[in-house]
């Protein structure tokens, strides 16, 4: 499979840009951006069409990009605006322009024709402008893993009893029964896990002194955007699944960029209905969330280096893997839809 370029990928956090040249790559294509005086991201093809040089390589001249080989300059849309030595400007001297758009301290790049870069559909929660939410990014994972195989995991909460005993998972909920709504997008993947003992995140987290109800939903948007809301409340309340916000509920957001087929960096960050401005509570969680993404990287490397082996007969395919199994089809079929005509 390949990648689907008309969507809207993480380019970054907002903190990540700012006005020095910084060099990026997704969906293969090098790309430099920068921070413009008016503050807006700008991002070009990092490449020269002379010689080919990365305009990276080069220099910010106000908010133009001088090639570091012959001086060629290109403007914050792509367009060549000096040639050292002739007046003439050619048609094809120009580099691509990715539209980006910047909301809640995440910077967005679209990747495929821009015009079709609809800001309508930027992934968005209500919870982002919710002041009964607490919003903390937390860091960049790199993982050497291809993205397909990154979104399976984050729309998978059977794996969490096996990988995360310690942190999201433990023996109890390695038996109970994984629901999917494979109708829309996104795909959908739940369970709850009633009356048993709190895992080690709301140990830490929700002073649980009893047995708890405990809930798993992963949403998987495509083609990269996975939320996993998660939570506990003590079991005497048999909290309805509608009554979410009454216990202690986090919604982890993961931002998966494909950087190529083997590399993909997942940006991750919380919201959360409970301590609100503690900054040592983020830095908790981000410690645990950091134990737990550690285990993930490392199974799905190990998965990786399989993958590029040769492989004597297909994977089996389980119940779990509905939900995956409708990602991958859908995403072949969006990429298939990109496809030039023969």
């Amino acid at each position: 499979m390949g990648f689907v370029r008309n969507a809207w990928y993480v380019a970054g956090w907002s903190s990540e840009f700012g006005g020095d040249l910084r060099a990026i790559t997704i969906l293969e294509q090098n790309i430099v951006t920068f921070r413009a005086a008016d503050g807006r991201v700008v991002a070009l093809e990092d490449r020269c069409p002379h010689r080919l040089l990365p305009l990276s390589k080069g220099k910010r001249l106000g908010d133009t990009i001088q090639c570091g080989y012959h001086g060629m300059t290109f403007d914050g849309a792509g367009r060549c605006v000096r040639i050292p030595g002739q007046d003439r400007i050619p048609a094809n001297a120009y580099v691509t322009a990715y539209p980006i758009e910047e909301r809640h301290d995440i910077v967005w790049i679209w990747m495929g024709d821009p015009a079709q870069a609809d800001p309508a559909r930027l992934f968005n929660m209500p919870e982002f402008s919710d002041p009964r939410w607490h919003a903390h990014q937390g860091e960049a994972l790199h993982l050497k893993s291809n993205y397909l195989n990154v979104a399976e995991n984050l729309v998978d909460p059977a794996h969490v009893s096996f990988v995360h005993p310690t942190t999201l998972g433990n023996a109890a909920s390695e038996n109970v029964p994984v629901q999917v709504d494979t109708e829309g997008d996104p795909i959908v993947a739940w369970r709850w896990i009633r009356d048993s003992a709190p895992i080690g995140f709301f140990k830490n987290f929700g002073n649980f002194q009893g047995t708890v109800d405990r809930w798993h939903y992963y949403y998987l948007h495509l083609p990269c955007t996975a939320v996993i809301d998660f939570g506990s409340s003590d079991a005497a309340a048999r909290l309805a699944e509608e009554d979410r916000d009454q216990g202690v509920r986090i919604f982890a957001l993961h931002f998966m960029t494909p950087v190529n087929a083997q590399y993909t960096i997942d940006r991750w960050m919380h919201l959360r209905n409970t301590a609100q401005g503690d900054d040592a509570v983020s830095a908790q969680m981000d410690a645990m969330f950091n134990i737990a993404f550690a285990e993930d990287k490392a199974i799905l490397e190990a998965i990786q280096e399989e993958e590029n082996r040769p492989q004597q007969r297909p994977p089996v395919r389980l119940l779990i893997d509905k939900a995956s199994n409708v990602y991958r089809k859908r995403i072949d079929d969006l990429v298939a839809a990109e496809r030039p005509a023969a």
